[in-house]
């Protein structure tokens, strides 16, 4: 009898710990930080559709920057949610579990701000119906915004589908006011927990899984040929379509990796988020950038040999001209040093793990800077009859700081889910933790 009492004991702590906890001091500082940043980017995105584009440094030549590398950020951290939730599901990787509620709040925040950019970059956001209205089958554009659709309605789904039950519990057990607890109880669905919604449950996260992986494949696969079908140096390139999705699960990996440690050190999810899960999380990221090297060597290596026409030149302003810098840098710390860093354990722990993983990560965003900006410095016209500023671009104060406040507000949607949502799985860890999940849905007096 005791060991019954101390076994149901532990389970409720254990449930317990995995309620949404409020803000610490640090935790509202965090929130004010990103509220600041994202209101000042509101405030001078405002600005820009007063003034218009002016406001920026894009020109006629120019007409992608900042914005649109951010666009292809924001899709490629997106594809996450495919490559932990999916992808290692259906491969059995049981390790994943405490991994796939992070990585999925991760790809609704960054696909939901990857659409919002595109607005941001639009000179007449007014004008977005018309690529419902008059939208061209033929045109790769009308592609991205179907898929990108598509993968923000399954992500949401994968998101929703799992914590039903978990919604359930929180409406049960979690102690907290009855506006909230209604909120729980509308999205658990009646949740009771029977054979019958189990089965059906299992079955329809089951079909999104197999479902999202092609569309996640496809939306940075067609954002990929957005660059690819359009006839300019740097971009005419079959390679694009894997080149763009191994990077997107590279900084995809990192992004999980930098997420599990800072709920590791402040929601105090150590034996969650283990030794283990950094390990194998690592060896993972050591994986897919050693493919994404290898899309890059063959990406720069072939036209290189060659180094014919407005390809050769291109090809010399990454490599020896002012984009060299980054171009090295991005290579150097943003691969090439995390690859041979992570092959070693010690490399692989939480905190080094954690900061290789942000070393990526910037290096991710400014790998997208490369990929849209120099290409465009090369105009397929004659540069002798353009007036000479308009060959160079450099982002303008208010598109940097419009630019931060997307990632500030993708980062406040993100802390302000894991707010109300357990990031942990209650359900699946409970089940791999070894305890019998049916108690979990036997204590709804547990608040009284």
């Amino acid at each position: 009898m005791n060991n019954n009492v101390s076994d149901k004991k532990r389970l409720d702590d254990f449930v317990t710990e995995l309620f949404p906890s409020k803000f610490s001091r640090i935790g509202k500082f965090w929130v004010a930080g990103l509220v600041l940043f994202t209101l000042l980017g509101i405030v001078l995105y405002i600005q820009q559709l007063r003034q218009g584009l002016s406001l920026t440094d894009m020109t006629d030549y120019t007409t992608w920057g900042i914005y649109v590398s951010n666009f292809v950020f924001f899709v490629a951290i997106s594809l996450v949610g495919s490559l932990i939730s999916a992808i290692l599901k259906l491969t059995g990787a049981g390790w994943r579990t405490p991994l796939t509620r992070l990585a999925e709040i991760i790809a609704v925040s960054a696909i939901l701000f990857a659409g919002i950019v595109i607005v941001i970059d639009m000179g007449r956001p007014d004008r977005m119906l018309n690529l419902i209205f008059h939208a061209r089958i033929q045109s790769p554009i009308t592609w991205d915004v179907i898929v990108i659709s598509t993968y923000l309605v399954l992500s949401i789904l994968f998101l929703y589908l799992p914590l039903i039950p978990d919604f359930a519990i929180m409406r049960d057990r979690y102690r907290t006011g009855p506006r909230l607890r209604k909120i729980y109880n509308a999205l658990s669905l009646n949740w009771k927990n029977s054979d019958e919604q189990n089965r059906i449950l299992n079955r329809a996260i089951t079909i999104i899984a197999v479902l999202i992986i092609p569309v996640a494949f496809g939306i940075h696969t067609v954002t990929s040929w957005l660059f690819a079908t359009t006839f300019r140096p740097g971009w005419d390139s079959s390679n694009f379509g894997p080149y763009f999705v191994s990077g997107a699960f590279m900084v995809g990996a990192a992004a999980v990796l930098s997420g599990m440690y800072m709920f590791r050190k402040f929601y105090d999810y150590g034996h969650h988020f283990t030794d283990k899960h950094f390990d194998y999380m690592s060896r993972l990221l050591v994986l897919l950038s050693l493919i994404y090297l290898y899309f890059n060597i063959n990406e720069y290596f072939v036209p290189a040999y060659k180094m014919k026409g407005a390809e050769a030149v291109h090809l010399n302003e990454l490599f020896y001209g002012s984009s060299a810098p980054m171009f090295w840098s991005v290579q150097i710390f943003g691969m090439v040093i995390p690859i041979i860093l992570l092959l070693f354990s010690k490399y692989r722990k939480p905190l080094p793990a954690f900061i290789i993983s942000v070393i990526v990560i910037v290096g991710a965003w400014f790998k997208r800077f490369l990929i849209v900006v120099p290409t465009l410095a090369h105009p397929l016209i004659p540069s002798d009859k353009i007036p000479g500023e308009s060959l160079h671009y450099m982002p303008t104060l208010p598109e940097w700081f419009i630019t931060i406040g997307t990632l500030t507000g993708a980062l406040l949607v993100i802390t302000i889910l894991v707010r109300y949502l357990p990031v942990v799985p209650i359900v699946e860890s409970a089940h791999d933790f070894g305890y019998d999940t049916n108690e979990l849905f036997d204590n709804k007096e547990a608040d009284k």
